[in-house]
């Protein structure tokens, strides 16, 4: 079984920053898709950021040039760089990785999630 793990979030002041980070472990042959959700008070849960394993990346455009993605292929985790945060950044962020076993399909995996708030 695979399972991920995140950490990172926290209360942080406009302008700051956080990095959150999601490990995933278990029966792992390869991780196409690694990347981030959000999840606001009355939203729907949106994309925020993914990294493919040929390091291609797409960020919805309210992270543009605020947000990095990376990914650490040797440990299996994700990395979400946030800068200049915002208070429209507060949500709960969701890991989220494609994952494939040995020989095995494709399935998806969802962090716990953790919770960042951006407040004065």
């Amino acid at each position: 079984q695979v399972q991920l793990v995140e950490s990172g979030g926290g209360l942080v002041h406009p302008g700051g920053s956080l990095r959150l980070s999601c490990a995933a472990s278990g029966r792992i042959f390869r991780i196409p898709f690694m990347g981030w959700y959000r999840q606001a008070p009355g939203k729907q849960r949106e994309l925020v950021a993914d990294i493919a394993d040929d390091g291609s990346t797409n960020y919805v455009d309210s992270v543009k040039g605020r947000f990095t993605i990376s990914r650490d292929n040797a440990k299996n985790t994700v990395h979400l760089q946030m800068n200049s945060l915002n208070p429209e950044d507060t949500a709960v962020y969701y890991c989220h990785q494609e994952i494939e076993s040995e020989a095995g399909p494709r399935y998806s995996y969802w962090g716990q999630g953790t919770q960042v708030t951006v407040s004065s």
